[in-house]
């Protein structure tokens, strides 16, 4: 790529933004919530998702730690009644960013059935493999309402 000149001669440079990534963790590694089942996961999904769980569907993360102790909760996306986009570059700069060894993905449908779509297969299928790529697991994915959940992995889904 060739350099533009400006008229008095020098080179027009381009400019770049600054980027900053920032990660604060608030608690010791003793306070975080430690994931031993499908069950604790969805306790602290639905304990800490927005209100809007029976309104629109919405995709979520879990972020761990070597030992299953949770690192933080992101929002990926929020959609509308029956669908939200998810993508994969997002999942992964977060988990990148925590440092984290693992993931529980999760999305909320509204309607209350947990039955998982070809939609919801597919892409659980590819963050498994570009996570597999990364050394980060995806542990589960859990398709959760107000009442109860679905987990791919007690589901042999995984």
């Amino acid at each position: 790529m060739r350099n533009k000149k400006k008229s008095n001669g020098q080179n027009n440079f381009f400019k770049v933004s600054e980027i900053q990534l920032s990660y604060k963790n608030k608690y010791r590694i003793s306070e975080r919530p430690q994931i031993t089942s499908s069950q604790s996961a969805y306790d602290i999904l639905k304990a800490n998702w927005s209100d809007n769980i029976e309104y629109i569907e919405e995709f979520n993360i879990l972020l761990m730690n070597r030992a299953n102790r949770v690192l933080g909760m992101v929002n990926i996306s929020k959609g509308g009644v029956s669908g939200t986009v998810v993508d994969s570059k997002v999942i992964f700069s977060a988990a990148l960013l925590a440092n984290a060894s693992s993931i529980i993905l999760s999305h909320s449908h509204p309607s209350g059935n947990t039955k998982p779509s070809q939609s919801d297969i597919k892409i659980t299928r590819k963050i498994k493999a570009a996570g597999e790529h990364l050394d980060i697991a995806i542990l589960d994915h859990l398709i959760i309402t107000k009442e109860s959940f679905y987990s791919f992995a007690d589901e042999g889904m995984l």
